[in-house]
């Protein structure tokens, strides 16, 4: 066995990021459960989807590097997770360019990608933080060479 199962990492990811919301005030973890679907239904590994339960979960401070290093997950879920977890400050071109090195992990940033672009998602924002994010997103999608939101 992989240590922790799935479910044991989605009920880790819900306590952690439970008093989250998202942009739009929506629960976080209806993000996580998206991310998890999506990577799921692109025919993702367990580790890939254990890694999209807990993409956040360091970038966001509700779990430590600490907490991370010493779980019992492999170490290919620890890596995922690690380089999905965008430093304060981090260009973006060194963001994506560690993901594109880290096996396992372009799947779940397409994941995360496709459901922060989804068109229901940001039209509830604010027209300039939707621009702003849509503009974004699509910057990343480029340098991860995803031609598609989906």
């Amino acid at each position: 066995m992989h240590g922790m199962t799935l479910v044991q990492v989605e009920r880790l990811a819900r306590l952690a990021h439970a008093a989250q919301v998202d942009k739009a005030g929506r629960p976080y973890t209806e993000h996580l459960a998206a991310v998890a679907g999506g990577v799921a239904g692109r025919g993702g590994s367990y580790e890939q989807i254990a890694a999209a339960w807990l993409h956040d979960a360091i970038e966001d401070g509700v779990l430590s590097e600490e907490w991370l290093a010493g779980a019992d997950l492999p170490q290919s879920v620890k890596d995922m997770i690690l380089a999905l977890t965008k430093r304060p400050g981090e260009p973006l071109e060194e963001y994506t360019a560690r993901i594109l090195v880290t096996p396992g992990a372009l799947l779940v940033k397409g994941a995360d990608l496709a459901h922060n672009a989804d068109p229901r998602r940001l039209a509830v924002l604010h027209p300039s933080t939707r621009d702003r994010l849509t503009a974004k997103y699509a910057y990343v999608r480029s340098l991860l060479g995803l031609t598609t939101p989906g």
